[in-house]
């Protein structure tokens, strides 16, 4: 089943190369050894005549290649490669978080602008490139450790609740999906993607109202709360959709470097899970 997630959805994400792991046409087949595909093994080097024991003993016992053997991607590589990506983001944004003045958000703001530029060309790229992933994170970082900077300073304590808060969505999500109690079937993405098209449409409405003067009430009092839960809501939706797209590329084989392209996704759908967390308590405690 295909993702609904704009990174895991395009053209080429997630799939075989041509030829790969033994599964290309008969002409890539053939290329180096002619038609015979035993060419170059081990069995086409042995000598005429029997085998001895020794000889089958190692041809029929000897241990089977795995994944990182053959080039395909597993969970390790994607539990490695999203580990890096979020590093590099925690590392950017404590640089903003010291070096920064929590009132000075010109960086910050330009930080995001160009974050999301790199976002959008690393999602529609047909090939996975690792330092525009890295370079992401490392932008979407600064940014974020300014504005996390500045909330903590009118609400102390503000910076590790969200994070607590974060890694809470996570895991209640990551066992949720791997018990069975969330299914990634093809009328849950649709759902899905129809309320986040939404949730987006009103997210930008109400900025072009707040740049001309106006306030919708969607960030404050009990309509931004609800409005922050649902935000919430649609990043562990997110996840869901991540998570059932990294499961089926490591059973479908995918190339080992895949696990970046997984990495960013997770990413991705962390920061928005983030972000809206950081608003939801900054609303919560400011009604106190």
């Amino acid at each position: 089943m295909r993702s609904s997630n704009p990174v895991f959805s395009r053209e080429g994400s997630f799939t075989r190369e041509p030829g790969y792991a033994g599964f290309g046409t008969t002409a890539q087949a053939g290329g180096q050894y002619g038609n015979n595909p035993y060419a170059g093994t081990p069995c086409a080097q042995q000598p005429q005549g029997p085998l001895t024991d020794e000889q089958l003993y190692e041809m029929y016992n000897g241990p089977s290649a795995g994944p990182a053997a053959t080039g395909r991607m597993t969970l390790d590589d994607v539990v490695a490669r999203t580990a890096m990506t979020l590093l590099t983001l925690v590392a950017a944004g404590a640089v903003a978080w010291f070096a920064l003045p929590f009132e000075n958000f010109g960086f910050a703001i330009g930080a995001s602008l160009v974050a999301m530029v790199v976002g959008l060309v690393v999602s529609f790229k047909r090939s996975v490139s690792p330092p525009l992933i890295l370079l992401y994170a490392a932008l979407e970082g600064f940014a974020l450790g300014a504005v996390t900077h500045a909330f903590n300073t009118l609400f102390e304590g503000i910076a590790i609740q969200a994070v607590l808060g974060t890694a809470a969505v996570f895991a209640a999500m990551l066992f949720a999906y791997k018990s069975g109690r969330i299914r990634v079937t093809a009328r849950y993405q649709r759902i899905g993607i129809a309320i986040a098209m939404g949730f987006v449409l009103l997210m930008v409405v109400n900025m072009i109202a707040m740049a001309f003067g106006a306030d919708l009430g969607l960030r404050s009092g009990p309509l931004g709360i609800v409005v922050g839960l649902i935000g919430i809501g649609l990043g562990a939706f997110f996840l869901s959709l991540d998570f059932a797209a990294i499961e089926e590329a490591i059973a479908q084989g995918a190339p080992q470097k895949e696990a970046w392209r997984a990495a960013f996704g997770l990413t991705l759908s962390l920061v928005w899970i983030y972000v809206e967390m950081l608003r939801l308590i900054a609303i919560l405690r400011g009604d106190d």
